[in-house]
């Protein structure tokens, strides 16, 4: 192997072919050199503005942000859904437009708007990063749910289940899956959703409940 630092602190005798051989490849391609310089300068350049342009946008999509949930907490929810509207389309990819889209589907919600919160959430929940996809699931559900819909609340619940990040989370969206499934008339769908809390999350506290409408749909006879 080869040694990198000699006794004397020297470069490694490859460290100093390699120098020597870039020195003599520039002196002999000047126009290459200069030409990689500057493409490497243009690049570095790109990636400086893209970085700060991500982080201003983070910042002013927070702020704007902020200023649509305090509406949203005032219950001047037609304010709100004007506020959080921009923030989702102006700021799209950010977290905050992410957050945003939660917090506009809930004020849609609020103004009896459940269509607008189902297209809001339709369009914004496949593309949430970990952080929001779980909430953004289960309040489409929710919305589901509003509309009468409950096989597609079902089927929300259900990927706010898999995209949960904590075992009472799993618990909580799989129950709300089995309720919706029974709304549904799809008994057997119902029994999957509370048996999987029952024996995968029994330490939850979804767990009781889930049991309880194992024994009620199975009629005490365990597993069908």
């Amino acid at each position: 192997m080869a040694t990198t630092v000699t006794t004397a602190g020297r470069p490694v005798v490859g460290e100093s072919n390699a120098l020597t051989w870039l020195g003599n490849w520039i002196r002999s391609h000047k126009q290459a050199a200069a030409y990689l310089a500057v493409a490497l300068g243009v690049a570095l350049a790109l990636f400086a503005w893209s970085f700060l342009t991500a982080k201003t946008a983070e910042r002013s999509a927070g702020r704007q942000s902020a200023q649509g949930r305090l509406a949203l907490e005032s219950k001047n929810y037609p304010l709100a859904a004007s506020v959080l509207s921009q923030v989702v389309e102006n700021f799209s990819g950010t977290h905050a437009a992410q957050e945003a889209s939660i917090l506009l589907a809930q004020a849609r919600l609020a103004q009896g708007q459940t269509q607008q919160a189902i297209e809001v959430l339709q369009r914004s929940a496949p593309k949430a990063d970990k952080y929001f996809r779980a909430q953004s699931y289960a309040l489409l559900g929710a919305a589901y749910e509003n509309a009468l819909r409950p096989k597609d609340a079902a089927t929300a619940y259900e990927a706010a289940a898999a995209a949960a990040l904590y075992p009472f989370l799993r618990a909580q969206f799989l129950s709300d899956a089995g309720r919706a499934w029974l709304a549904a008339g799809d008994t057997a769908k119902a029994l999957v959703a509370y048996r999987t809390i029952a024996e995968k999350l029994d330490s939850t506290t979804a767990a009781g409940e889930a049991k309880v409408r194992l024994g009620e749909l199975t009629k005490g006879r365990g597993h069908p």
